[in-house]
């Protein structure tokens, strides 16, 4: 008993020393702080740190004692822990704000849907263009369109008056090789001769054409006279209106084709000089002539063209410097004629005692009103003939060989 109850008051006395102490502790505290405040002002950077870092190490004042409920340093832990729960209160509350703000704007139109609907229409459209042209490439071509069969074409009747010189055969091969290259063609050559010539004979029966050989001789009071211009008198006439008698009734046939066109034939007729250039695509171009067509002709009448003049698809006139007030001022290679017209109209033919460059007239006044003809190539703005000349050859050196007895082989067809 006498232990334990010396340690009991041993332990009381301490406790009331303890209690002494403190507060003598508390009322040394309130009178050294103020000092220590100012020291830790006043005091060198040294001191103040120690100060501050003694309040760091101790949690408080490094004057008080120690808090027997904090072993780690005293009431700084607790203002630690509050400032935390602080924080993690605010940044609940502003979470809770945030998820509130984004719930009500859920709610709210968007002004980004009109760019997104038309964004959307644009991928649309281009994957429905992608799929039509994939369908596209999976089809199997059209088959290309089938030219009429032959047989079905209307015939041009090609009328071609020709007389012998030098450049005959020349002029003739061009044109035979120009026609071959037309389909359902038939070729009238009529020859300005008493009957037909070797040389034309055989270049008809070469030239793989459909043909009918003529030969009418030019009388002697419509020939040109020795020096005399081109233009002075008509030329071709009787070969023209030869060709006219053979498409009408037949007969007189030297070569190829003995027969006209039977009755109920689709035709046109074209007259073509053997000394002009044409295009093949002049060719179908009056192919399906109902009465009269017609289209410019290049170089001719000292104008690069001549040609009628054409207003919303008829013709109102002509291009022409040389007697523009003839009744048909064209070119004789300037028009074609429906073959049922021309069998419809037995009187017209082509007048020799015409004026000059009424010759075209002579014929067409008695077919055709100038209002009713039909303008070809593209209303008339396409020349596809040319009035075209070969150039007559110089044989000086020829006629001196011959005088010499050194001439050229006659022989020899040129």
């Amino acid at each position: 008993m006498g232990p334990e109850i010396t340690q009991r008051e041993g332990g009381v006395q301490t406790d009331r020393k303890w209690a002494q102490t403190g507060a003598a502790s508390a009322s040394s505290r309130e009178l050294i702080e103020p000092s220590v405040r100012r020291a830790g002002h006043g005091a060198g950077p040294l001191q103040g740190r120690g100060l501050q870092a003694g309040r760091r190490a101790g949690g408080g004042n490094p004057l008080s004692p120690p808090d027997p409920a904090c072993p780690g340093g005293g009431g700084g832990g607790a203002a630690m822990k509050l400032k935390l729960k602080n924080v993690f209160l605010a940044y609940f509350l502003v979470s809770i704000a945030g998820l509130l703000y984004a719930l009500v704007q859920l709610g709210q139109p968007c002004d980004c849907l009109p760019p997104l609907r038309a964004a959307a229409e644009q991928l649309r459209q281009k994957d429905l263009r992608i799929s039509q042209l994939q369908a596209d490439l999976r089809r199997p071509p059209p088959a290309p369109a089938q030219p009429p069969e032959p047989e079905a074409l209307p015939t041009i009747y090609v009328v071609t008056p020709t007389y012998a010189r030098l450049v005959q055969k020349a002029e003739l091969v061009r044109l035979s090789q120009t026609l071959s290259l037309v389909p359902r063609l038939h070729w009238l050559l009529v020859e300005d001769a008493e009957g037909p010539t070797p040389l034309v004979s055989g270049l008809l029966a070469a030239s793989g054409l459909l043909f009918t050989h003529l030969a009418v001789l030019t009388p002697k009071a419509q020939r040109l006279r020795e020096g005399e211009p081109g233009w002075v008198r008509p030329r071709g006439v009787e070969q023209r209106n030869r060709a006219l008698d053979w498409l009408r009734s037949g007969g007189g046939a030297v070569g190829g084709e003995k027969d006209p066109p039977p009755p109920g034939t689709r035709g046109v007729v074209y007259f073509a000089d053997d000394d002009n250039t044409y295009s093949r695509e002049l060719f179908e171009e009056m192919r399906w002539t109902r009465g009269v067509s017609v289209w410019p002709v290049g170089l001719v009448g000292g104008l690069r063209f001549e040609g009628p003049r054409v207003q919303d698809g008829r013709v109102v006139g002509f291009h022409t410097a040389w007697e523009p007030n003839r009744p048909f001022p064209v070119d004789m290679a300037g028009f074609a004629v429906a073959l049922s017209l021309l069998l419809a109209k037995p009187n017209a033919r082509f007048d020799a005692t015409a004026p000059r460059g009424h010759l075209e007239s002579s014929l067409l006044s008695h077919l055709v009103d100038p209002k009713d003809l039909e303008p070809r190539a593209a209303n008339c703005t396409r020349v596809l003939v040319w009035h075209t000349r070969t150039e007559k050859p110089k044989m000086k050196q020829e006629e001196q060989l011959q005088r010499q007895g050194r001439g050229s082989d006659p022989a020899v067809e040129v």
